[in-house]
């Protein structure tokens, strides 16, 4: 409404027609008319001097409650038909002008402190819309994620699948923003020629606590060298806000052929793409290196076996690379453990070791071996799983080993700087 008003005083349009003026006697209108319409008085009409100082007068208002003007003069109320319309006559009445802008500034001061448009941090607009940097003089990739409401579970926390995923989006994201994707999951344009593309063979990762609905985390991820055909990559997690640590992960990655669907060595080509970008560094310094078991064969009384068959991919479990996602497999991995852990206890860490990928027509089954440990330290009860999943026809997929702590333990949490 505000704005309104100050246009048409900017931008007056059509003048506005006069009010009617009663006919004379002979059913004609006066001779002459003043700028407001008014029938000038014939005493006035010869008076060019007098018109000039009642339009110079004519918005100083009434003083004293007398209802008299300063102009006490009545005959200089009249204007004679004579004047011509100037751009002076038409100018916007000032006051009302004025009165538009004061209400416009007004409205907005009051709407200013609603909104919140200054950053908590100096970085926090670098990354407004969630594609993520390149920090570190080039070695590092981050990415900040907010908790969705379709990512949470039944204890109102993101699952493990959520961080996983997020793993996976900032090491597509990593390779994209360097400039080195090609055409296919992860590949860089060298390999894309070649028809290789990337697969897990390990990871492990370790959960500090689980972030919630609405919670911004903040996820660094690196890539160094494993050995002569292999690549590791490691991620480390942490709330936006607090800085504390919520999950930090390594991984080791081969290559495959699209066509055969075998290993492959990494050609030199590729490695010159890959090794600008090798940062020394790990996220988990005490890796978990032992063997995990091939089917369960602990019969003993601190062991309970647990079996979920009959587990088949859907369609939108696959990627373009056309086997399962590996963060699939930790699902499945997890349909075989009972649900009492589930409810009681929360993910702590996993360890797996993927051994062949898993295609759309692909029926497995899925192990869980439960092992009870008592903690003298602090008298609580932990759990640790060994699990297998498998093709129901025999051959193994994945072995995994998870460790679970009682809901509401405190993990002992790290802060680092988001500069590291």
């Amino acid at each position: 409404m505000a704005a309104s008003i100050a246009a048409s005083a900017f931008f007056p349009g059509s003048p506005a027609p006069a009010p009617a003026v009663p006919k004379n006697g002979l059913g004609e209108r006066p001779e002459s008319l003043d700028v407001r319409g008014v029938a000038a008085k014939p005493g006035s009409s010869s008076n060019a001097l007098r018109a000039g100082k009642t339009r110079a007068h004519a918005a100083v208002p009434k003083v004293n409650g007398g209802g008299k003007s300063a102009v006490a003069d009545g005959e200089h109320e009249t204007v004679p038909s004579s004047v011509p319309r100037t751009f002076y006559n038409q100018l916007p009445d000032w006051s009302m002008l004025l009165a538009a802008i004061t209400t416009i500034f007004l409205a907005a001061e009051k709407q200013w402190p609603l909104l919140d448009w200054k950053p908590k941090r100096p970085d926090m607009l670098s990354d407004t819309f969630g594609f993520g940097r390149i920090i570190h003089d080039g070695f590092m990739f981050r990415q900040n994620f907010s908790i969705r409401s379709y990512e949470i579970g039944a204890d109102r926390t993101a699952s493990i699948e959520t961080l996983m995923n997020h793993l996976q989006e900032t090491a597509l994201n990593h390779v994209k923003t360097a400039g080195l994707l090609g055409d296919g999951f992860g590949s860089t344009p060298e390999m894309s020629k070649r028809n290789l593309f990337w697969v897990v063979s390990q990871m492990q990762a370790i959960v500090e606590r689980y972030p919630c609905w609405g919670d911004t985390v903040e996820v660094d991820t690196w890539v160094s060298a494993n050995g002569k055909n292999g690549m590791r990559r490691d991620w480390h997690i942490r709330d936006y806000i607090t800085g504390h640590t919520i999950l930090k992960a390594t991984s080791k990655w081969v290559m495959m052929n699209k066509l055969t669907r075998k290993l492959a060595r990494i050609p030199d080509e590729v490695r010159t793409e890959i090794e600008p970008y090798f940062f020394e560094r790990s996220a988990i310094v005490d890796e978990d290196n032992r063997k995990l078991p091939k089917l369960p064969e602990d019969k003993s009384t601190t062991a309970a076996n647990y079996v979920r068959t009959g587990l088949t991919p859907r369609w939108a479990d696959l990627d373009i690379n056309q086997h399962v996602n590996n963060v699939k497999y930790i699902a499945w991995i997890l349909e075989s453990a009972p649900i009492s852990i589930l409810e009681n206890h929360e993910l702590a860490s996993i360890v797996l070791d993927y051994k062949r990928e898993c295609g759309r027509d692909s029926v497995l089954q899925s192990h869980t071996t439960v092992h009870t440990d008592c903690n003298s330290e602090s008298g609580e009860t932990t759990l640790h799983c060994e699990h297998v999943l498998s093709l129901e026809s025999g051959p193994t997929m994945v072995k995994a080993r998870t460790m679970w702590r009682p809901k509401g333990t405190k993990a002992q949490e790290t802060v680092v700087p988001s500069s590291l």
